[in-house]
């Protein structure tokens, strides 16, 4: 019995093997049919009969990828076709849409006045920017002098491609050269103006000079004075010597200008020739990109006389010696405060020229000092007209006897007096170079320096106030002490100042220094020192 049971044990296990495997079999061939990708299998669906013999519902075709195509079976979709002309007709005569419809309109028209009436009462009530003025070329910068172009330049004559940059870096607006023509002193017979002197170089190389200052943005005046090296006067004895023909063919030759010196002379003995002289240099312009500027030169000093002259002549632009130190009716800063108030009241500050220094006058540092320097380069770039320097103001040069020293460049090594007082005052030539070019440059771009008008503010014998204001830009207050020692000065003025200003720039440096904040209800300033500030528009 035992074993009989062990058999029927074995047996029963054989079998619930043999099911366990059947089971795993249909399992793992259930599990390759699901790996197997869903494509050709489309026929054997179809033709595999249902269950109980029954037609078989559709089943789904697979597609490749994976994806299965379904029949679904599409609705009717209702489609709003909207309203018929009778039905619109019919709801847009209804009261309650009348009322709708107007109230919108009225909503609408009410908003769009509403707004057109708000933008014109921001338009009245704002300030109005003011017109700038019709200027020309030579009221935008600074004019520079070169009489004697050998001593300017180091091959002494006019090739001047490589100073045309220097003076491109200063903002220079305008060269006034010469005179350069043939004029021996006091010889009439000999003056020969379409010719070129050999010491200045050739026609050709003044022609060239003209176009490289062209492309630099820099106009060219030349001067064309007629007895320039003589002692009888500027211009002979006779002052119809002056060719007009001449003078038109210099003119042909590209320049922006002339300058002639002695004007008063000329248009009261001979004012035939000098109507002439305005007609071919003034006129003519039309449809030009620069127009001509016609300067006069006069050493007349006292305000009065040279208002007369701006008034007679008609020139464009007169250069006389109102500032120079010493000269009579400008003997003290008091002095020289009136006449620049005198001019400016007279006359539109288009036409107002200032100047230290010139052919028979030297140059700036031997006027005034070198010390003194930077203080008058602040006080010409400030006032409202037009500045006018002489080759090597910039740096300081001294004339050393001779009206006509040879301009210094970064790469002589050679210690003659101006390096020699630079040094000693602790300034090298770029030092100087780079803050009268900084000077320069913000005048020519701020609007309050170019054309705003001029408030004085404190005048005595040793110092100067005064403002530069244009509508609604940055105002600029110029602080001049001339004492040797320190000094406060009191600001008053039709003006409404503010507390505090900043500093542009110092001549010292040390009191004031730049950007920083000053109290104008106690400016000091150190004894030659002179300051720029500025302050914002307040509206």
């Amino acid at each position: 019995d035992y074993n009989d049971t062990i058999i029927i044990n074995n047996t029963d296990l054989d079998q619930v093997d043999q099911e366990d495997q059947v089971d795993q079999e249909d399992q793992e061939d259930q599990e390759d049919q699901e790996k197997q990708p869903m494509t050709g299998e489309g026929d054997r669906a179809e033709d595999a009969p249902s269950a109980g013999g029954e037609e078989a519902e559709p089943v789904p075709v697979p597609e490749k990828n994976g994806s299965v195509k379904l029949k679904i079976p599409e609705d009717e979709e209702e489609k709003f076709t909207g309203l018929t002309k009778e039905e619109l007709l019919r709801v847009a005569g209804t009261p309650g849409w009348v009322r709708t419809r107007w109230s919108l309109l009225v909503v609408f028209w009410l908003g769009w006045l509403g707004m057109l009436g708000g933008a014109v009462l921001i338009v009245l009530q704002a300030p109005r920017c003011r017109d700038l003025p019709s200027s020309s070329w030579w009221n935008a910068g600074s004019l520079y002098r070169i009489g004697d172009v050998g001593a300017f330049s180091a091959t002494h004559d006019l090739k001047g491609e490589s100073k045309v940059g220097y003076l491109s870096q200063m903002k220079v607006r305008g060269l006034v050269i010469g005179p350069i023509h043939m004029a021996p002193a006091d010889d009439v017979m000999s003056l020969r103006f379409e010719e070129v002197s050999s010491e200045s170089g050739t026609l050709d190389q003044f022609k060239d000079l003209v176009q490289v200052a062209h492309k630099k943005g820099i106009s060219v005046v030349l001067d064309l004075t007629p007895n320039y090296q003589g002692s009888s006067g500027p211009w002979f004895s006779n002052g119809s010597v002056t060719n007009v023909s001449a003078l038109v063919f210099w003119v042909n030759q590209g320049l922006d200008g002339v300058q002639l010196s002695g004007v008063e002379r000329v248009a009261s003995m001979v004012p035939s020739l000098w109507t002439d002289i305005r007609a071919i240099v003034q006129n003519g312009t039309e449809g030009t990109l620069n127009k001509r500027v016609l300067i006069g030169v006069t050493e007349r000093s006292a305000a009065e006389d040279v208002s007369a002259l701006l008034n007679s002549t008609g020139v464009d632009l007169l250069i006389s010696g109102v500032l120079l130190p010493g000269a009579t009716e400008a003997t003290d800063a008091t002095e020289r405060a009136q006449s620049v108030q005198l001019l400016y009241s007279a006359h539109s500050q288009l036409k107002l020229a200032w100047s230290l220094g010139g052919w028979g006058q030297g140059h700036l540092a031997s006027l005034v000092g070198p010390a003194l320097v930077r203080q008058h380069q602040l006080l010409l770039l400030t006032l409202p007209g037009t500045p006018v320097f002489n080759y090597g103001d910039e740096i300081g040069l001294m004339d050393e006897g001779n009206t006509f020293p040879r301009m210094l460049w970064d790469s002589e090594d050679e210690l003659n007096g101006t390096l020699k007082v630079n040094k000693k005052n602790g300034e090298t030539e770029t030092n100087r170079k780079s803050k009268s070019n900084a000077l320069s440059a913000l005048r020519a771009k701020e609007r309050s320096l170019l054309f705003g008008d001029f408030l004085l503010l404190s005048n005595s014998s040793s110092s100067l106030a005064y403002l530069r204001v244009w509508d609604q830009s940055e105002r600029y207050l110029a602080a001049f002490n001339w004492a040797e020692e320190a000094a406060a000065l009191h600001l008053s003025g039709a003006a409404a100042l503010p507390r505090w200003a900043v500093v542009v720039l110092s001549t010292d440096g040390g009191a004031l220094p730049a950007d920083s904040s000053v109290d104008l209800t106690e400016l000091r300033l150190g004894p030659g020192e002179a300051a720029l500030l500025r302050f914002p528009y307040a509206g």
